[in-house]
């Protein structure tokens, strides 16, 4: 569990980190952040207008040290989701951003397409498709919020990847769960 004081440190990494692109900046991360959040950890954030996606860009992997992973995700969520514009400076006051701090990815196991319904648990995993060279990702909140089941949910995810609904069954395809620890502003 990440702590409400931590918490707020990496919502304000982000903010600034955003905050600074736009308005040209330099942005020096303080160094004590630097090393508290010095380990690899996947991390996604998201940003909403007034309730609205606007831009979601993450490291499912963890492949960079946290406070890294956070600070470069906001940025890309910001400037470089390839299904928004950029965000302008007059938006910030409506934007509220919100982090996903992830688990190592697990392949799920299964003999049978249909045991995913037992394995994939609504609200709590987060799920990755990687299928001849697609791959997509979604978070664990989605599911929720759109009113999915698992079903849905795996529907979903292969649309994010560019797929068709129901290639989830192919026997050749790998999903993997995740977990999140999600906050938000």
């Amino acid at each position: 569990m990440i702590s409400s004081e931590d918490r707020k440190k990496m919502l304000a990494l982000a903010r600034d980190a955003i905050d600074k692109s736009l308005l040209r900046q330099d942005f020096k991360v303080d160094p004590s952040l630097m090393k508290k959040f010095s380990n690899a950890q996947g991390a996604f954030v998201t940003l909403k207008e007034m309730g609205e996606l606007r831009g979601c860009i993450g490291y499912p992997e963890p492949v960079l040290p946290l406070w890294q992973a956070i600070f470069k995700a906001a940025i890309a969520a910001a400037f470089d989701d390839p299904r928004f514009p950029q965000v302008i400076e007059e938006e910030m006051k409506d934007i509220k951003i919100e982090i996903s701090v992830l688990t190592v990815p697990k392949l799920i196991e299964v003999s049978n397409p249909n045991d995913y319904f037992r394995e994939i648990k609504i609200g709590r995993d987060g799920l990755i498709i990687r299928y001849r060279g697609f791959s997509g990702l979604l978070l664990p909140q989605v599911a929720p919020e759109q009113g999915w089941n698992a079903e849905q949910f795996l529907n979903g995810l292969c649309e994010k990847a560019g797929l068709p609904p129901g290639t989830w069954r192919n026997p050749r395809c790998e999903i993997f769960s995740f977990q999140a620890e999600v906050f938000g502003e």
